[in-house]
């Protein structure tokens, strides 16, 4: 009988649906688990389930027992892959669950900062309106959506999706190829040229040691005084203060964020540290998370662990 525990339950809201394996098994779950928790916890499991619970070699070589990792997540940085192919043991992530979650967030932010609605809701607030003494005011710009180039780093089904959404309101979309790749593949524009030309970047790649710190103040150099970036991707994409410095010295225009470096993000952070700023918007990674979205991950999570008991391995990294 395999011994599935849940590490990170609490990442589930509650109203979803988990359904269970169809084989039989023993299920634990707990909401959190600390990193001083895995080993106890997992002493007995031969399968694990992890959103975002880190488990390295140093943890994975103590759980002798452990045959199957089902990521409950697409990212896979929290799971040490090499070694798990080393010693053996299968890992599957969730694919393609949030093509309509994620591109609707992305949208919803693009049009929030080109129409600046953050900054207006401040100002009513702050009565602005009434000091102007006129029916409208109009102290931030208002650019339109349609019409504008986005450029999108990560060409995945993420990417995708996006672009199909863009291209629907009339967004003119470039892929960006890898940062410093000597040759262009077939429907991708230089890196650079594609920050030079973009009103909109959007990110949509994998965090990596390539990838870390990808949008930084040169980069930020690059992009229109009337740019606005918006990642959904993963935190370490960019560099964070650079980000700050870039919308403090109006370098860009706005940004849009979902995932941060650390997260839950300390108020340490500079983005939560400047979170007033009418030209940020920040949300709490919850890009992915519309209902119908996490009732897909959950049934695909599942059915990973049914396809690793069945020897079919769907998924499988």
């Amino acid at each position: 009988m395999e011994t599935i525990v849940f590490l990170d339950h609490g990442t589930i809201p509650a109203h979803i649906s988990l359904p269970r394996p169809t084989f039989c098994h023993q299920w634990q779950q707990y909401d959190t688990t600390t990193p001083a928790q895995i080993i106890e916890r997992l002493q007995h499991a031969t399968i694990v389930i992890t959103n975002k619970v880190v488990l390295d070699s140093h943890i994975l070589a103590q759980l002798p027992q452990l045959k199957f990792i089902a990521i409950a997540a697409t990212g896979t940085n929290n799971v040490d892959l090499n070694y798990c192919r080393t010693h053996n043991i299968g890992v599957a992530n969730i694919q393609g669950y949030a093509t309509r979650s994620v591109p609707e967030h992305v949208i919803a932010m693009i049009f929030a900062l080109k129409r600046n609605l953050a900054g207006y809701q401040q100002d009513i607030a702050n009565g602005e309106w009434q000091r102007q003494q006129q029916f409208c005011f109009f102290t931030h710009s208002i650019t339109d959506v349609a019409g504008s180039t986005l450029g999108i780093i990560g060409n995945g089904s993420l990417g995708k999706a996006v672009a199909a959404l863009a291209r629907a309101i009339g967004i003119e979309v470039l892929f960006a190829e890898h940062p410093g790749a000597n040759q262009c593949r077939d429907g991708y524009h230089p890196f650079e040229q594609v920050l030079r030309e973009a009103d909109i970047i959007s990110l949509h790649c994998p965090l990596t040691s390539a990838t870390n710190n990808m949008i930084a103040a040169p980069q930020f150099k690059l992009m229109k005084p009337s740019a606005i970036i918006i990642n959904t991707g993963r935190g370490g994409l960019i560099n964070e203060q650079a980000l700050i410095d870039a919308l403090l010295s109006q370098q860009i225009a706005g940004a849009g964020i979902d995932v941060f470096t650390q997260e839950p993000a300390p108020m340490s952070n500079p983005l939560i540290a400047h979170s007033h700023l009418p030209n940020l918007i920040l949300t709490p990674h919850v890009a992915w998370g519309s209902d119908s979205a996490i009732q897909a991950l959950v049934n695909q999570l599942i059915d990973n662990i049914n396809s690793f008991h069945q020897s079919t391995h769907k998924n499988r990294l």
